[in-house]
């Protein structure tokens, strides 16, 4: 009976560990998965059946380019705190930033239905019938 005449103590909440951990790596995880989809997948297969280990001499360049890109990328972010849009929200006015949005949306369309397709060429390979329907 003595426990209950305690008042219990007001704990503040803290984040998890997971939820710090994904909060650092920030913007970085999406920017590094995104290469990874459908028709980049597709792409890649084609390239790999039709040649093979031929160009893999082009991995010697484009690799430290990439790897350069994400590394600008991440210090950038990490000095200013903010991510690209951000970045560009201060620097540039705001014409240029509703043509970029306007050229990005295009893109991304163009992106979705390019994965959408190599999708529905990945079904028609497993179960046959009409890509068009997929």
């Amino acid at each position: 009976m003595a426990d209950a005449t305690i008042t219990p103590r007001v704990r503040k909440r803290q984040p998890s560990r997971a939820k710090n951990f994904l909060k650092t790596l920030g913007p970085g995880l999406i920017t590094g998965a995104s290469d990874d989809d459908p028709s980049g997948i597709g792409t890649y297969s084609q390239a790999g059946a039709q040649l093979g280990f031929g160009i893999g001499w082009t991995m010697l360049l484009s690799y430290p380019l990439m790897a350069g890109i994400q590394e600008i990328s991440a210090r950038v972010g990490r000095v200013t705190g903010h991510g690209i849009a951000g970045n560009v929200c201060r620097h540039f006015p705001a014409p240029f930033l509703w043509m970029l949005l306007a050229i990005m949306c295009v893109a991304n369309t163009v992106n979705i239905a390019a994965d959408l397709g190599a999708m529905a060429d990945a079904v028609k390979l497993l179960i046959g019938g009409p890509a068009a329907l997929y």
